[in-house]
């Protein structure tokens, strides 16, 4: 395992939907509350040492809806309130932060994160939220494929089973990025 540096001024984190209809599910291997907690410490440190703090949460109403077999959400259900895509206060959002609306599982499609993360000349993302094999490895996909490194905190992402949880981070993340605790990477923090 390589050892990790964090240089703050090119480095962003970005925490994937955090937000009311999503953090409150039952979750697996972590809770809601324990990867929203990590979250947060995450924020405060990177905000503390300058780097770019970003929150993404997706509008679930607009999100897209092919024919699956196993649907997000069932054809017809009824609207969600406008609450359900709040960020949940927990998450410690803060002026300053940049927030990202997206309307599919990754936040750089139909977005401008991009070009957000390259006008800060961000070379590496660190990246939490829920749920890992969702939102969080969409997001790592998208963002390997734009070549920017990446650190994935395991413990400030969860999803809906532990199974799909552990595959992303056994399976696919490792093969983009690397894998630490929330520990780890606030200690790779400069003091």
């Amino acid at each position: 395992m390589t050892p990790l540096s964090i240089v703050p001024s090119s480095t962003a984190l970005i925490l994937i939907d955090l937000q009311n209809a999503i953090a409150g599910r039952e979750l697996a291997p972590y809770s809601g509350t324990q990867v929203i907690q990590n979250g947060r410490r995450l924020a405060n440190a990177f905000r503390q040492a300058g780097a770019m703090v970003v929150f993404v949460h997706v509008n679930i109403g607009e999100i897209a809806s092919p024919l699956a077999d196993a649907p997000g959400r069932a054809p017809g259900a009824p609207p969600l309130p406008a609450s359900a895509m709040e960020l949940v206060p927990e998450s410690g959002f803060q002026p300053g932060d940049v927030l990202i609306t997206k309307k599919q599982w990754g936040a750089f499609y139909g977005t401008d994160l991009d070009q957000r993360l390259r006008r800060r000349k961000i070379a590496t993302i660190v990246l939490g939220g829920i749920a890992t094999n969702f939102g969080v490895e969409s997001t790592a996909r998208d963002a390997y494929e734009r070549s920017f490194e990446q650190i994935f905190v395991e413990d400030a992402m969860t999803s809906v089973t532990a199974e799909a949880h552990a595959f992303s981070i056994r399976t696919v993340l490792p093969r983009i990025g690397r894998i630490r605790t929330t520990e780890e990477v606030l200690a790779a923090l400069p003091s």
